[in-house]
């Protein structure tokens, strides 16, 4: 297992001692060593990344990463962030917002449109909360010309339904999805896609991948 390049993408907001964050030059340093990253490791497979990294013959934790490089997870997530605000992008028929929808998206705003995907329903308190958070981004983003904080918007939407999917079907990936961004950069609370879409879009992802 190739635990440099691993642990070289872990967050560092992971490495922490009671809360309190561990060294940068320490961190720098177990890394670059081999007992080192042994140590990081076990540290990390006793919380955040137990199905990644806890002893198992029969799986190599970097099969998992070298499968799912980073940006395929985050082209993973953003698209099934975008999938789960696919209720109010679909209720979206003013000229300069769908303009900037379809410029943000590219292809993925066929990808929000295909109710054979997913037909989009949620329950009244599930449907308020995706579209105030997206009207919010998508407002922002038109006024400052940027899609960034849509972007930010459908990306943490993405990683809390893939860590929440995954945590049933894929333990392995939810954790490494988790390492590779800072703590709380994804609730899987708030995660509301049902099963089936996550499947297909994750299928999709993970046959590029392959």
């Amino acid at each position: 297992m190739s635990l440099r390049a691993l642990l070289a993408e872990v967050d560092a907001g992971w490495l922490d001692d009671a809360g309190t964050p561990l060294d940068p030059a320490l961190v720098a340093r177990a890394r670059d060593s081999a007992l080192g990253r042994r140590l990081l490791a076990a540290w990390l497979a006793e919380g955040p990344a137990l199905a990644l990294l806890a002893p198992d013959p029969s799986r190599d934790p970097d099969v998992v990463r070298g499968r799912w490089r980073r940006t395929r997870v985050d082209a993973l997530c953003r698209d099934l962030g975008i999938l789960a605000h696919a209720p109010p992008i679909r209720a979206e028929v003013r000229r300069e917002p769908v303009r900037r929808l379809k410029a943000t998206l590219g292809n993925s705003y066929l990808l929000a449109l295909d109710q054979s995907v997913w037909d989009g329903r949620l329950p009244p308190d599930r449907l308020e909360q995706a579209t105030a958070g997206f009207r919010t981004a998508l407002d922002a983003a038109i006024a400052a010309d940027d899609p960034a904080p849509l972007h930010d918007v459908f990306d943490r939407q993405g990683r809390a339904e893939l860590q929440a999917w995954a945590r049933r079907r894929d333990p392995a990936l939810a954790d490494w999805c988790r390492l590779l961004h800072s703590p709380g950069a994804a609730d899987e609370a708030l995660a509301r896609l049902p099963e089936k879409p996550v499947l297909r879009v994750y299928t999709h992802h993970e046959t590029r991948a392959a």
